[in-house]
């Protein structure tokens, strides 16, 4: 099989290995499941041909047999440098026959020209996590466009970025905002990232949650989940932030507020989850304690200024342990920074648990099937569109099933009251 599908990934022989943790992950993702056996019978994919920009990981690798089930067409690349599982590419190709460009550590050249690769597929759907597949069509690619049918986006980062294209009137064609939806941000956002950029911290350095200093930039959904999982932890949590409404949140959620200038000097580790550039700078760097770690959860690695950091620094050690570099600052106190700036919890820990992967990775199944039903018959515009709530609420009443609970009902009296104005006190 794998003669035959065009791919790129680091070994085929490593298959073995990825098809057993797609399995394993398959076992806790039974919204997905569910899905994947509707498409199956149904194939609303049929004829579509899709190209995925993701993190490779076995979470992805399910949400990759769904669609295939349907009956899409696919190609997959990395929506991160150093995202890749290279077993879990392995098996996409050689076991599933799904076309993989993607190598954990790839270079920047590489990782643009797997872009590219997904991209001569000519998709009629695209499917992002930060973008990357769009923004290129809306560059280099846009002989592309009139091919397209619309996209999804899995992520804060890249729905700001597609945003911006429709406020501005430069979006080419419809995109649904998987990320916004509550099925995701709330528990993907949150729960997953908390507890797997903490997993990646300590896994990439060893170091102690309890009784350190942990400063958490941000405090949208990825922050809070973070702040949360740490205060767990026992240690000290400082939450920096620019919107007075969200830094109000963290008081009210018992944490300490303050400007980064102020928390840089007593921090023990910084993690990084705004979607914003250069929130750690020179000015930063240069004050914090001897052993300072730096992290990044963020999509991109630009939250971190690391050429700022270098340049502060009279001495770099690269690979001083994996994924962790020792920059000495001219005091002599050194800063870590870890892996280059770029996702914690895919670099060094293996990202989110596959059951709140199972929600969002359930919604982009949903929405690639709302696009290909919809954008072809003219009945979606150019504009960043809400998941509908109808998906929302059918994913959460799967996933509530599959764990066993059950909620109330209204009851008709009740249903009344809620529809009239009649009756008051």
């Amino acid at each position: 099989m794998a003669a035959k599908v065009k791919h790129h990934v680091r070994d085929l022989r490593l298959a073995a290995d990825g098809l057993r943790r797609i399995e394993w992950a398959e076992q806790d993702m039974p919204v997905l499941r569910a899905i994947r056996e509707r498409f199956s019978r149904e194939k609303p994919l049929k004829g579509v041909r899709l190209s995925g920009c993701l993190h490779v990981t076995t979470e992805t690798a399910n949400l990759m047999r769904t669609l295939k089930a349907g009956g899409a067409e696919m190609r997959l690349c990395a929506s991160n440098p150093l995202s890749t599982q290279d077993d879990v590419a392995a098996a996409l190709v050689k076991e599933f026959g799904i076309s993989t460009f993607s190598i954990k550590g790839e270079d920047r050249k590489t990782y643009y020209a797997h872009i590219d690769a997904a991209l001569d597929f000519r998709p009629n759907i695209t499917m992002d996590d930060g973008a990357d597949l769009v923004s290129r069509i809306h560059g280099d690619r846009r002989d592309l466009a009139p091919g397209v049918w619309g996209g999804t986006e899995e992520t804060t980062t890249g729905v700001i970025r597609l945003r911006a294209l429709a406020e501005e009137g430069k979006l080419l064609f419809p995109v649904v905002a998987v990320n916004d939806a509550g099925t995701k941000h709330l528990f993907d956002n949150r729960y997953g990232t908390g507890q797997s950029t903490v997993d990646g911290i300590i896994r990439a350095t060893n170091r102690l949650f309890a009784g350190r200093t942990v400063v958490t930039a941000g405090y949208g959904w990825c922050g809070r989940g973070f702040a949360m999982r740490a205060r767990g932890m026992g240690a000290q949590v400082i939450v920096t932030e620019i919107d007075h409404l969200k830094a109000l949140e963290a008081v009210m959620d018992g944490f300490q507020v303050m400007p980064m200038a102020r928390a840089a000097r007593i921090g023990d580790i910084f993690c990084t989850l705004t979607g914003d550039i250069n929130v750690l700078r020179a000015e930063h760097f240069k004050v914090m304690k001897d052993g300072a770690v730096v992290a990044n959860s963020g999509h991109f690695n630009v939250e971190i200024d690391i050429p700022g950091l270098a340049k502060a620094a009279k001495k770099i050690r690269r690979g001083i342990r994996p994924f962790v570099d020792e920059y000495t600052m001219r005091s002599g106190n050194r800063v870590y920074l870890l892996a280059d700036g770029r996702l914690i919890n895919l670099a060094s820990a293996e990202g989110h648990p596959a059951c709140v992967m199972d929600m969002s990775f359930a919604v982009q199944a949903l929405s690639a099937e709302l696009v290909a039903k919809n954008a072809p018959r003219g009945k979606m515009t150019r504009r960043v569109y809400d998941v509908p709530a109808e998906i929302d609420k059918f994913v959460a009443a799967l996933k509530l099933k599959s764990m066993g609970v059950g909620i109330d009902r209204l009851t008709a009296e009740q249903k009344k009251y809620l529809a009239s104005w009649e009756m008051g006190t």
